[in-house]
This record gives structure tokens, C-alpha cells and sequence, in this order.
């Protein structure tokens, strides 16, 4: 792992093979995610990286075959019972599929199904953790009204209130930039970051390197490897970016930031 220095990994895979059919997707992944801290995984078309983070979530498909260990703080993944891990573990993934009536609010609530009795009311700490997610994704002035009157982006925000309400431990977020725009996109790093803070540990697949870069960790992903895990501020981990991207992009420093720009000529 590049020799980083970890004080605890919130999850860990070693010999992680996936095969869709007959073609093997990933490749014997040995793989630390720190505990408290934003980890981005980004790699070109193909490279694994959503494969990846639904194996991290226990999500396989019904032509999937899987070898290896996946473990959720030390413990092997299949050993958490569902509703254990559905506190401990939240996910955001692409494509959503959500009911077009159901009111946004009712949406975000089943972020909080894993913490509710069989049946039961949502309790008072259900409702503030609904609220405290929708006024983090500027989505609850419009709590009332339904899915399908949203916008593709509107509806991420709803999506990503939802991961939230579970406020679990762990987040695994799938391109969660998808249909934001700018001001929107900048609000969801603002959002990562201040989990960050709050000791949560965010795992986001993303295409958008620029955004990746403000992570503290990146996995360079390549044909189904992990080719780099570094330090996002490393001059390692750009030039490994660099090259999965067959040196069509560079990473410049503005102002503090790291950016990935296009090469040109």
C-alpha cells in the first residue's frame, strides 16, 4: 500500500476476485480503507471501480462469482447480520431506482428503516436525522413533493439525503456527482468533508479527478487492479493518475488545489 501510515482500516479486502460471467473484473484486490478519512477511487472506462465498491457493499449480481475477504471493521462482511450492517455500512450507488410517488421526505426516512423497530413510528431522533440530511443536500424546502416532479439532479440530492439519514459509520458513494451541478457538486465535497470531521469514512467512486483530488486518499484503478493507493497530495499518486489516463490529462496546483486539466498538444 505505498507505505501509508494507517491508525485502522474501516474496511479491508485481500484476494478480492470478481468474475461477471466469464470475465474476471477484478484481480486478486488487496485493499486498506482508512477509518476516518475520504477515499476516492477513480481509474478509466472499464477499470473496476464500481465492481468494487459494491463488493465492499455485499452487492452481487446474479451472474457474479466472488473470491477473496471483504471486512466491515475487522470482521469478515457476511458475518454483520443485515440490519447490523445496514447501520454500520450506507450506500450510494447509480441509478436508484425510487417510486415517482413517493414524497421526498418518506424517501429519506428509509435511510432510517435499519435503526426502527418492526413496524414501529419514527421516533423524534429519526425525524432530526431526516431533517439534518435534507438541509445538508438543500432539499428540504421541497420535502413534501413527490419524486417524479424532481429534476436528475434534484433527485441525487435526495438520494444522497437518504445515505445520510442512516448516518452510519462507513459511506460507499458511486459517481454521487452525477446530474449536480457545479454550485451542487461543490456542496456534496463540503458534505464529505464535514463527515470527514465528524470521524465518518467516505468512499466515493468518481470521474470527476478534479473533485478526487480534494479527497485525502486515492485508488488509482486500472483492467481490474490497483495500480496506486496514495496520498492525494503526492506526486506518486499524479503521475500514476497520470498514466491510467495514458498521460491525456496533467495535475496542476492552483491556489492549494490539485487539478486534473486536459493535455493539449
Amino acid at each position: 500500500m505505498n507505505g501509508i501510515a494507517r491508525t485502522g482500516a474501516a474496511m479491508t479486502t485481500a484476494g478480492l476476485t470478481v468474475q461477471l460471467g466469464e470475465r474476471e473484473v477484478l484481480r486478486e484486490l488487496s485493499l486498506q480503507l482508512p477509518k476516518g478519512r475520504w477515499t476516492a477511487i477513480v481509474g478509466p472506462n472499464g477499470a473496476g471501480k464500481s465492481t468494487l465498491l459494491r463488493a465492499l457493499a455485499g452487492m452481487r449480481a446474479g451472474n457474479q462469482r466472488q473470491s477473496g475477504a471483504v471486512l466491515l471493521q475487522g470482521r469478515p462482511l457476511g458475518d454483520w447480520n443485515g440490519r447490523e450492517r445496514a447501520r454500520a455500512l450506507a450506500w450510494l450507488g447509480q441509478n436508484q431506482p425510487v417510486s415517482a410517488d413517493m414524497a421526498v421526505y418518506d424517501v429519506v426516512m428509509l435511510g432510517r428503516l435499519p435503526h426502527q423497530g418492526w413496524l414501529a413510528p419514527a421516533s423524534n431522533a429519526d425525524r432530526s436525522a431526516v431533517e439534518q440530511a435534507l438541509r445538508q443536500t438543500h432539499a428540504w424546502d421541497w420535502r413534501q413533493r413527490s419524486v417524479g416532479e424532481l429534476s436528475g439532479g434534484e433527485r441525487q440530492r435526495v438520494l444522497l439525503a437518504r445515505a445520510l439519514a442512516v448516518q452510519a459509520q462507513t459511506l460507499l458513494m458511486d459517481e454521487p456527482l452525477a446530474n449536480l451541478d457545479p454550485p451542487h457538486q461543490t456542496d456534496w465535497m463540503l458534505t464529505a468533508r464535514s463527515l470527514v470531521r465528524q470521524g465518518v469514512t467516505v468512499v466515493s467512486v468518481l470521474h470527476e479527478l478534479s473533485f478526487a483530488l480534494l479527497a485525502d486518499e486515492m485508488v488509482v484503478m486500472q483492467a481490474g487492479r490497483i495500480v496506486h493507493q496514495g496520498a492525494c497530495s503526492d506526486g506518486e499518486t499524479h503521475a500514476a493518475l497520470e498514466a491510467v489516463f495514458e498521460h491525456r490529462i496533467q495535475v496542476r496546483e492552483l491556489d492549494g488545489h490539485w487539478l486534473a486539466l486536459p493535455r493539449l498538444g
